[in-house]
């Protein structure tokens, strides 16, 4: 026992701990990258034994998403996504994604994030790794064809693009479009790149 009355070894749970797991995640996927980052080497930067991550995040999946400030939760975009027949496949995923934009405050952190993988490279390969362990990588699966990868980037490519042009470039008539055109018209050309 020390003076203080504590025995030696990792410190418990204090006021802000999981403030200081969330920053230690943060510098570890900034340096590491999502595949190499552990919830124990994430620990061990912040102090606190891995149990005590454990407390706070049921993954790593879900340390990434509040590390990143994510403005939605990948595995719930994927769940959404995949929630259906693949005939329907493109117009889901075109609702899914649009949805996420709509609200004001889903498009801010949308914008935020978008123009923060742009010009940065260690952000982009971040969320690269990230987005396709929990969203590509499911969506691949569903699809289920020797070419699905190459598949779900086109689509990807896709609606990045789509996004850039309705909600960063506001490019007429596509920035003011209502939403159901929008989906009417974009989605067979994502099913297209699911069925095509």
């Amino acid at each position: 026992m020390t003076a203080t009355g504590r025995t030696p070894g990792r410190r418990p749970g204090g006021p802000d701990t999981r403030g200081e797991i969330v920053r230690a995640a943060r510098e570890s996927f900034a340096d590491k990258g999502f595949a190499a980052t552990s919830i124990r080497a994430v620990a061990r930067q912040a102090g606190v034994d891995a149990a005590l991550v454990h407390h706070y995040f049921d993954s790593k999946d879900e340390l990434f998403i509040e590390a990143m400030a994510l403005p939605l939760d990948p595995r719930q975009v994927a769940a959404a996504i995949l929630n259906g027949s693949r005939e329907d496949l493109g117009r889901r995923i075109v609702t899914v994604f649009l949805g996420v934009w709509e609200s004001d405050e889903g498009q801010q952190r949308m914008k935020a994030m978008l123009r923060s993988v742009v010009t940065s490279d260690d952000v982009a390969r971040i969320m690269r790794e990230g987005m396709t362990r929990m969203i590509l990588e499911p969506v691949s699966q569903f699809i289920d064809l020797p070419d699905a990868k190459l598949r779900v980037g086109l689509i990807a490519s896709h609606l990045i693009g789509m996004a850039l042009t309705r909600y960063v470039v506001e490019l007429e008539p596509v920035a003011s479009a209502d939403l159901d055109q929008l989906v009417d018209r974009i989605g067979p050309a994502i099913q297209q790149y699911v069925s095509g």
